[in-house]
């Protein structure tokens, strides 16, 4: 997990005084830890993942991608962990028709900036 506490700072392009200040630790602590003479606390690591946006999962294990795709995601996934699962389904649904909505405006955009007719393909 340390060489990933590396890359994520590296990542993000802080230096390590910058790094360590957002975690509220001096530069020689945060040293420590990025150097493996000193563990890295459990309430650094959720301040790292949320802060930064960096995926817990991937942080800790390395599985995954570093980041999450979106500011939203955990927000999102916790909130749906706790639907029933007919509230869940229906959630899904709702999501699939608001995609096909965006794409639809969103080609609708592409057309009238390209030049297209732009006449009419949303119902």
């Amino acid at each position: 997990m340390i060489h990933r506490l590396k890359e994520v700072r590296k990542e993000l392009g802080f230096n390590q005084t910058d790094f360590a200040r957002h975690l509220g630790i001096t530069q020689t602590a945060y040293s420590m830890i990025e150097n493996g003479n000193r563990p890295l606390a459990d309430k650094y690591v959720k301040v790292i993942c949320s802060a930064f946006n960096v995926n817990e999962n991937w942080f800790i294990t390395g599985e995954g991608e570093m980041f999450l795709s979106s500011p939203y995601e955990k927000e999102f996934t916790e909130i749906f962990s706790r639907l029933a699962p007919e509230t869940q389904q229906y959630l899904l649904l709702m999501a699939k028709e608001l995609l096909k909505t965006q794409q639809r405006l969103l080609e609708s955009k592409d057309s009238k900036q390209t030049g297209g007719s732009g006449g009419g393909d949303l119902e």
